[in-house]
């Protein structure tokens, strides 16, 4: 039986966001196969309606970056609906050592040097798990650019702003590595913070398509999973 393979993103009314993760799709597609791509808010067709025209087993890859409630709670309740027979949800995209390897190279892209003070930017999550696995992917950029703070742009504190104001305060420049995976109304709150220098969001990077690619290729045992 054919395998069909399904990217789950938030969605976003914003035309670039929307644009970025088209574009991320089409990469993927391009190593793994057909893709097609659902939405669990805002946009459509959610993972259901993709599930119900669905005969194939089915590889659901969510493109986020930490597991909150979408991933946990909404993705897999979407897909229980859907009355699917085989459907393999693989794991959230982070963290991961790949995903502050691309935060390291957008830092040095907009003038990061060691010394300079860096906040990792995450919309947050009410989720401990989610807030945990931030901690540790905002660990893992420590082991690249030296001290690392963690703020939220939407959801938990510190906020970002916070974090910019009181580093500020020392005189050193301030960089906000930005978490997210697309630009959008959180991207834009973070050019209103007052750093020195924001970056753009991870978007279709090269690595990021490939550790997409991987999760597609080798979904089993790594997630959820319907199939019996």
């Amino acid at each position: 039986m054919t395998q069909e393979l399904i990217l789950v993103a938030h969605g976003t009314r914003n035309p670039q966001g929307l644009a970025t993760i088209t574009e991320i799709a089409s990469a993927v597609a391009e190593q793994v196969g057909a893709v097609r791509t659902a939405f669990v808010d805002v946009l459509g067709p959610n993972p259901r309606e993709v599930l119900e025209n669905t005969a194939s087993s089915v590889v659901v890859v969510p493109a986020f970056l930490a597991s909150g409630y979408h991933v946990n709670t909404d993705l897999p309740a979407r897909v229980a609906e859907s009355g699917h027979a085989c459907v393999t949800i693989t794991p959230a995209l982070g963290p991961d050592s790949v995903l502050a390897g691309i935060m390291h190279a957008r830092l040095l892209d907009v003038g990061w040097s060691p010394g300079d003070a860096v906040v990792m930017a995450a919309a947050g999550s009410s989720d401990p798990a989610a807030r945990r696995e931030l901690t540790q992917a905002a660990a893992l950029l420590g082991t690249l650019v030296g001290e690392v703070h963690l703020g939220f742009v939407a959801t938990g504190a510190p906020s970002v702003a916070d974090i910019v104001r009181r580093l500020r305060r020392s005189g050193r420049r301030v960089f906000i590595a930005s978490y997210l995976l697309a630009p959008g109304v959180f991207h834009t709150k973070l050019g209103q913070c007052g750093a020195y220098a924001v970056t753009e969001p991870l978007g279709a990077h090269p690595d990021l398509v490939a550790l997409l690619a991987h999760r597609f290729r080798a979904p089993v045992g790594l997630g959820w999973s319907s199939c019996h």
